[in-house]
C-alpha cells in the first residue's frame, strides 16, 4: 500500500526522482553527453522517440534503427528541430529478422563509430498469433531474440570503445513489470505458441519475452564482469503508458481503458525518465546486472532473479540465433 502511494504521489526515492520524474529532469545535470555514440531500438515514437530527443539535447550522437525508414526519418527531423545540432543517423532494422540484425550490424560497423551506449527499447505487444521468418513465434523474436543477437554483435564494439576512451559502456534493456506475469517453463511454452497457434496467448507470450529481457540482463551482466569489460548491462520498467505499443488493437475499448486507468498512467516523458537515468547517471557507474523501476533500483520477480533459468535462456538464444538454428526445445 506505502508503495502505491508513494507512485501516486511521485515520492523521490534514494535516487532522488521517483515516478513523477521526466527524462529531462533526470538527465539535467549529466554529464555532456557529445563524446557518446548511442543506438536506441524502437525510437519511431512513444519512450523510445522521448528517449532519442533527451538524450540528443544532452549532446548524444544518435543512430536510430528502424523497420520504417520513414518513421525513424519523421522522428530525426523532431529532433533536428529540437537541436539543431544533433548528429543522428537512420538506419534499417527489422528485429524479428536475424538477418536484418546482422546486415544492421554490419552496416553500422562501416561507419567506423564508437559505440558506448545500446538502448534495446523496441517492443511488440500483438493481438494476432505470428511466426517469424527465422520460424521463432513474433513477439518472442522482436521483443527478446532480436535484441539478443543485436547485442551480442554489438559487445565486441562496446568494450573496444570503452578501452579507448575510458568511457564505461552502458547497455539498457527495457522490459517491463509484467515479466512477473509469466509462470512455467520458457522453452516449451515458446515451443508451444511457435508450433501451435490456438495455444497463443498474447499476455503470455508478452510476459514470456519480458522475463527474457530480464534474464538476458542477469546473465550479460555475469558475463560482462568475466570478460573483464568495462561495460555494465542493466534492465528497466518504464511504467504504463499509453504508447504505440498497442498499435494492434487501436479503438473504442481500448481508448476507454486507458481512460479509467489515466491516474495510473505515466505521460511519455515520465516514462522515458528511467531509461534515461540508467542510461547516463553518474550514479550508476559499476553498477551492473539490476532491476529498475520509477529510477530507483527495484527487485525483479522470483522467476527474473533465477540464475539457473538465465544462462539455460542464454544457451537456448545462442542456438536459436545461430546461422545455422537446430532445436532447442530439448533444453
Amino acid at each position: 500500500m506505502l508503495e502505491a502511494i508513494k507512485y501516486l504521489i511521485g515520492a523521490a526515492g534514494a535516487s532522488g526522482y521517483g515516478s513523477k520524474s521526466t527524462a529531462e529532469d533526470v538527465t539535467e545535470n549529466c554529464r555532456d553527453l557529445s563524446n557518446i555514440t548511442a543506438i536506441i531500438t524502437g525510437a519511431t515514437s512513444g519512450i523510445g522517440a522521448e528517449t532519442a530527443r533527451v538524450l540528443a539535447k544532452r549532446g548524444a550522437r544518435l543512430i536510430l534503427p528502424a523497420r520504417t525508414y520513414k518513421a525513424a526519418e519523421d522522428t530525426k527531423a523532431r529532433v533536428l528541430a529540437d537541436c539543431p545540432e544533433a548528429q543522428v543517423f537512420v538506419m534499417s532494422l527489422d528485429l524479428s529478422s536475424l538477418s536484418s540484425v546482422r546486415n544492421f550490424v554490419r552496416e553500422f560497423e562501416s561507419l567506423h563509430l564508437p559505440l558506448n551506449l545500446l538502448i534495446n527499447n523496441a517492443g511488440k505487444f500483438s493481438h494476432g498469433h505470428g511466426i517469424s521468418e527465422d520460424g521463432i513465434e513474433m513477439t518472442f523474436a522482436t521483443n527478446y531474440l532480436g535484441h539478443f543477437l543485436l547485442t551480442k554483435l554489438l559487445v565486441k564494439k562496446m568494450v573496444e570503445t570503452a578501452e579507448e576512451t575510458g568511457i564505461q559502456g552502458r547497455i539498457v534493456n527495457v522490459s517491463s513489470s509484467i515479466h512477473s506475469w509469466f509462470t512455467g517453463d520458457m522453452i516449451p511454452y515458446l515451443e508451444l505458441i511457435t508450433k501451435n497457434k490456438s495455444q497463443y496467448d498474447a499476455t503470455r507470450a508478452y510476459a514470456l519475452s519480458k522475463l527474457a529481457n530480464v534474464l538476458h540482463t542477469k546473465e550479460l551482466a555475469h558475463k560482462l564482469k568475466q570478460m573483464k569489460a568495462n561495460v555494465t548491462v542493466n534492465c528497466v520498467h518504464p511504467g504504463i503508458v499509453r504508447t504505440r505499443l498497442t498499435r494492434d488493437r487501436e479503438g473504442l475499448v481500448t481508448d476507454l481503458v486507458f481512460f479509467l486507468a489515466s491516474k495510473l498512467l505515466k505521460t511519455i516523458p515520465q516514462a522515458a525518465a528511467t531509461t534515461c537515468y540508467v542510461a547516463t547517471h553518474s550514479r550508476l557507474e559499476n553498477v551492473s546486472g539490476k532491476y529498475f523501476s520509477d529510477c530507483n533500483e527495484a527487485s525483479p520477480s522470483k522467476s527474473g532473479s533465477n540464475s539457473f533459468e538465465a544462462e539455460r535462456l542464454w544457451i537456448a538464444s545462442e542456438i536459436l540465433s545461430s546461422e545455422t538454428p537446430k532445436s532447442t526445445f530439448v533444453l
